[in-house]
This record gives structure tokens, sequence and C-alpha cells, in this order.
């Protein structure tokens, strides 16, 4: 890239701008999507391809729809959202974001959203005209006082979590249910909507500390009016085709369906029929294609950057992004973007997830894992050389 290329990175008004400006970039950290390259199997997969495209000519679309879902909710151990048959397909997590965007203005309501998290979440609302509220993420991270936590700090119409949330990791399931029923109950009790993201968990299913339970069989049994959105862009190599849903509780489901058929028909079906395959293919490996390639980019992150101006945030969950504490209080995460942006390693500050307090942002970068490890390798040795420059 000339100097002359090179995009004023201060203009960007989001962080998807930023990762639209990384993928011209030799070292691309910023934007969470797979860059790996197949695995052994996944390479068998892509070799079926034709085979794939004429049988999804040749079956209905309800075919490939009932076999994507039952392999996404058996891979995730979530028996009860397979048995419901509720859950509405679309392109990406933006557009089933968008359809409980739609919801909430449609019934004129307020939601509180955590912080930090991706930035479009925000955007997304906003431009709905839903009237949009923060609450800190650390709100969540005593399991026995989080219930009062809500008490004190929701006053909005519905609650929005990520989990594990984005950047951070966290999760309220890592004592099984016992976190997140307390939110489910306070949801309960005052009458609040419950919208979750659920967009990185398969991460916990890669992580034999965490997995998943049933969680569906929770809010179904519990009462709560809830709407949940989960989504396969961010778990395997597929150029980006993808499945998002959108699964609500029975008393709006009828509702959440309206504003969904006005949005889209369906998913291509040879896209479900793909993604099915690789759902199947994680189901047989154990996760094992997906997971490696986190855990060694995840490890030469930790080593490179050991002993400099960053500071490894430990998650609850193992993502596919890693998150770095600055240091220095001089520096900021704006000014650090850009030196490592001139040195064509691309990493995300942490203003924009930040959403409401952008100055906390400064304090953090983050990097994104999901690469292939050679060119992850070359990233981490450029950017030690980076930040060696501002050893004390």
């Amino acid at each position: 890239m000339s100097l002359t290329d090179k995009a004023d990175v201060s203009t960007f008004v989001d962080l998807t701008q930023h990762e639209i400006e990384a993928l011209k970039t030799r070292f691309n950290l910023a934007d969470a999507h797979t860059h790996q390259r197949q695995s052994t199997s996944q390479e068998r997969i892509v070799s079926r391809l034709p085979e794939l495209w004429h049988e999804s000519e040749s079956k209905q679309q309800a075919h490939f729809e009932r076999q994507f879902l039952d392999a996404f909710f058996r891979l995730h151990q979530q028996p009860t959202a397979r048995a419901m048959g509720r859950t509405l397909l679309s392109y990406s997590a933006s557009v089933s974001t968008m359809v409980a965007g739609m919801f909430l203005k449609q019934r004129g309501m307020s939601v509180q959203l955590v912080e930090p998290c991706f930035d479009n979440l925000v955007d997304l609302l906003r431009n709905m005209q839903v009237p949009i509220a923060p609450f800190a993420e650390s709100a969540l991270h005593d399991k026995d006082a989080i219930y009062e936590r809500l008490v004190d700090e929701i006053t909005a119409d519905a609650i929005y979590l990520v989990d594990p949330n984005n950047p951070t990791g966290f999760t309220l399931l890592a004592e099984k249910l016992e976190g997140f029923r307390e939110v489910v109950r306070y949801c309960v009790d005052h009458d609040k909507v419950l919208v979750m993201d659920f967009c990185f968990a398969s991460f916990a299913l890669c992580d034999e500390g965490i997995g998943r339970v049933d969680i569906y069989r929770l809010l179904e049994e519990s009462g709560v009016t809830y709407m949940v959105m989960e989504d396969t862009g961010k778990t395997w190599p597929i150029q980006d085709a993808k499945c998002a849903m959108i699964t609500a509780s029975q008393d709006i489901q009828e509702e959440v369906y309206n504003l969904h058929t006005s949005v889209l028909l369906n998913v291509s079906p040879f896209v479900l029929n793909m993604v099915t395959q690789y759902v199947e293919d994680s189901i047989t490996d154990g996760f094992a294609s997906v997971r490696d390639i986190i855990r060694t980019n995840g490890e030469a992150a930790r080593n490179a950057l050991s002993g400099t101006i960053l500071e490894f945030q430990e998650p609850v969950v193992g993502t596919s992004v890693a998150w770095f504490r600055i240091k220095p209080d001089h520096l900021t995460a704006t000014q650090l973007q850009a030196v490592l942006f001139d040195e064509e390693v691309y990493v995300l500050p942490g203003t924009f997830f930040y959403w409401n307090t952008k100055e906390k942002g400064e304090r953090f970068v983050r990097l994104a894992l999901a690469r292939e490890p050679e060119l992850f390798a070359g990233a981490m040795e450029r950017m030690r050389k980076v930040l060696e420059r501002y050893a004390v």
C-alpha cells in the first residue's frame, strides 16, 4: 500500500469501516470473520461442492432448512430449540438483529445494551430509532449480585446481552445456568424483554470447561419474553457464506414472523446445504478444526506480546478474538492503531466497543485470531517490533 493510498482512519465512524480498510492490509487482524484455510476434512466438503449444488436443485427448500437446524442445534446441544420449530433463518446476524430492532421499534420499547460490545448492534438499533442506553458488562460478573444490579441499573423496556461477549469473552454461562437464570428471573419479575446475541456461542463448545447447556429450556419454562440470535458466520472458513437465526418466545412469535417475512423470503438452499456439511464435520471432529486454530493463534499472540506494553485480558471463554489492555496511560488505542496501520498490521481500537464511553475504550485493542497460523505468526513478529519502540 502506498502512502497516497493510505486511508485517514480518523474519519471512520464505526468498526465495520475499519474492517473494510483492513481487508486491503497485509496483516488484517481486524474483522472476526474466518480467514484460515480448510482442514483436511473440510477440503473434502469443498471437493463435493458440485454435488451439493445439484442436490440443492433437486430437493425442496424446507428439506434444507430442517436439515440445517437439526444439525446446528445438535452441535450446540439445544434440544428444546430443535424441537420447538420456531427458528427463522436469514443471511446474516445483522438481518436478524434488524428484525429484533424492528420489533422493539414497533412496540415503542427502549433497550439497554451491554457495554462494551461490537458497535454495529448500536448502529442498527439507532438506525431503527430504538431508544438505547448502556449498562456495564461488569454488572453481570458476580452471579450472586446480578439481580440487585439489574434492579438498580435497568430502566429500559428490554435488556440486550451478547454471550459470549465480543470483545471480552465474558459469559453468564461459565457456571452453567446460575448467572443466566438470575437475568431471566429479573426479566420475568419486572416485565422486561430479553434479547440475546449468541453469535460467538460456538467457542463455548471449544472450551471443555464451559460447553453449553439447554438455554432454551430455561427460557421456555420461565415464561420470559425473549428473542435470541445465533449465527454461523464467525465459526467456519466458508468465504462468508453463512446462516443466522432468530428464535422468539411463543407470545411474540407471530409478530416477529410477520416482521421477518417483510425482510426476506429464504436463505439459499445451496448455502444451507453447504453450511450443514461444516456443522456435521464439527460434530464429527469435536470442533477440532475450529478450536485448534484459535488455540494456536491465541498462544502465539500471548507469547509474542508478553512483556510489551500490551497486557492480555484473560477471557472467561476463549473466542476468536483477543482483547489487550494498553498499559502506558499516555498512549491511546487510536494512536497505537494508527502506528500499527503504518506497518500494515490492522487491529481494532477499543473506542467503538465502548460505544457510550469511548474514552474507556482508548485503553484497549482487539486482535482477530481466525487466521492462517503462518500469516498470524508474521503479524505477531511485525507487531512486537512496533511495540518495542515503546519499551521503557
